[in-house]
């Protein structure tokens, strides 16, 4: 097949950042706003479960749940992510919502532990598809001297959702505003609603000229950066920069799983490895620490489920500060400093953190105002480590590098931890929490070394200079 030249990825980087650009954060970013409300949800109803007169769960039962949100973002970020490379992002990124929509409405119904948890698996498998296409087609659409600090900005309103969980179950869960088994199932209804708005914008967002092109669908992809082109000079009223650079491409079909491992394993060895070590150790340290922190307040310092939503916001303020202050520098200084520098810090203030846990110099606010400022770092960290994943590999393979490395990441790091916490805080013993931080810590160290020696400086660079397109042609 005859090769096709095109500046599709030129055209698209060298874009000032317009209407368009904040369209595509809104109707896109809201995958992880979507997160954050589910996570925090099912900690800070925790506590009303455990009251529910209905479904009356355990410690560990809840740790359970949690655990199988996680084994359903797992699946779902592998199978949607495949899909979403056959498919295109756009298609995808429908379906997925949709799944989640309905998931967490039936979640809102749950008559018993197996129901709530099979409901809690569907949910975080839309959203882990959600995922997998959500940061395939952001990364593609932003200009490459704006992808950094947009990835981590996005990635970080986790916590805008957490916050609004936090929030809402200060008023849905507060003693005699409503029955016992009725204010959590409002709160999941949360979700649903806001999900349902934004399928509505989402009819606007374009599919990724990048993912066209490598299809053999230039007309299509042009037709779009066209489009683009023609809104960006008709609300400036200035004529673009010329773009600088082609690609020739060869059409091709889908790419198979054999490439798919070919490219991770014998192409990319180094950041195969790096991107599981990234992935895994946040994976840890966030699902060890933020499932079961509801727990952590109830066992240890007595506060009620009705007052959990006053320690996580700000709780939530910090990780959403972090990557949104913290990003412009991982574009500037560069993403190697940057990201190893987040690691290490937010394990060694871990480590500190956990000793005067263990030795009972906290109380509630100062444990809140303590994880405030390790996951100010922290959540900068985790954001970048999806942005290392899913910028590091060839764009006919990016949605299931980034699936595997999510599933590989969490299975391997973030699985087991609530329910590991949740039996080590159910001991009601101090150390044996201690224990399960410590190792938190030292895999968020482990991960900054590893940054510094296989790290790539992927800052400013288009995605076509840092993994060059398997379908493209010298």
């Amino acid at each position: 097949m005859e090769a096709v030249e095109t500046d599709i990825p030129a055209r698209l980087d060298r874009l000032p950042w317009s209407a368009f650009h904040t369209l595509i954060v809104v109707a896109l970013g809201i995958t992880w706003i979507l997160d954050g409300l589910e996570v925090t949800l099912a900690g800070s109803v925790s506590g009303a479960l455990q009251e529910s007169p209905v479904l009356h769960l355990s410690a560990p039962q809840i740790g359970a749940a949690a655990s199988a949100y996680l084994l359903g973002v797992v699946g779902g970020a592998l199978g949607f992510g495949w899909l979403t490379d056959r498919w295109g992002r756009k298609r995808l990124f429908t379906i997925t919502l949709g799944l989640y929509l309905v998931a967490t409405a039936a979640t809102a119904c749950s008559w018993s532990f197996w129901s709530y948890a099979a409901f809690r698996m569907l949910t975080g498998a839309g959203i882990g598809g959600e995922g997998t296409a959500i940061n395939s087609a952001i990364q593609e659409l932003m200009p490459a001297r704006y992808r950094g600090r947009t990835d981590l900005a996005i990635n970080g309103s986790f916590w805008v959702g957490a916050a609004m969980a936090a929030a809402s179950t200060l008023v849905l869960l507060h003693p005699g505003r409503f029955p016992p088994d009725v204010g959590w199932r409002l709160a999941f209804g949360i979700g649903a609603g806001l999900g349902l708005g934004i399928l509505v914008l989402r009819r606007y967002v374009p599919e990724s000229p990048r993912w066209l092109m490598v299809h053999g669908r230039i007309g299509e992809a042009t037709q779009i950066v066209d489009e683009i082109e023609a809104r960006i000079t008709s609300s400036t009223g200035r004529p673009l920069p010329l773009a600088q650079g082609t690609l020739r491409l060869i059409a091709r079909g889908h790419t198979s799983l054999r490439e798919v491992a070919q490219t991770l394993i014998t192409r990319y060895p180094r950041r195969t490895i790096l991107g599981i070590v990234l992935i895994a150790s946040q994976a840890f340290f966030y699902n060890a620490i933020f499932f079961t922190y509801a727990l952590v307040l109830r066992r240890f310092y007595g506060i009620g489920p009705a007052r959990v939503g006053w320690y996580l916001l700000p709780f939530a303020l910090g990780n959403f500060t972090g990557p949104l202050l913290l990003g412009r520098w991982f574009d500037t200084i560069g993403r190697r400093p940057m990201i190893a520098g987040t690691y290490a810090l937010s394990g060694v203030l871990l480590a500190v953190i956990a000793a005067m846990f263990g030795a009972g110099l906290l109380d509630a606010t100062s444990q809140t105002v303590a994880w405030s400022v390790i996951f100010f770092f922290a959540s900068a960290a985790a954001s970048a480590a999806y942005l290392t994943i899913s910028e590091s590999f060839p764009l006919e393979v990016r949605a299931i590098a980034i699936a595997l490395f999510y599933a590989g990441g969490t299975l391997l790091g973030g699985v087991a931890a609530p329910w590991l916490f949740g039996h080590l805080i159910a001991s009601g013993e101090r150390r044996q929490v201690v224990w399960g931080y410590l190792l938190g810590a030292v895999l968020m160290v482990g991960a900054a070394v590893a940054e510094l020696l296989l790290g790539i400086a992927a800052e400013r660079r288009s995605l076509e200079s840092i993994a060059a397109p398997l379908s493209s042609v010298e």
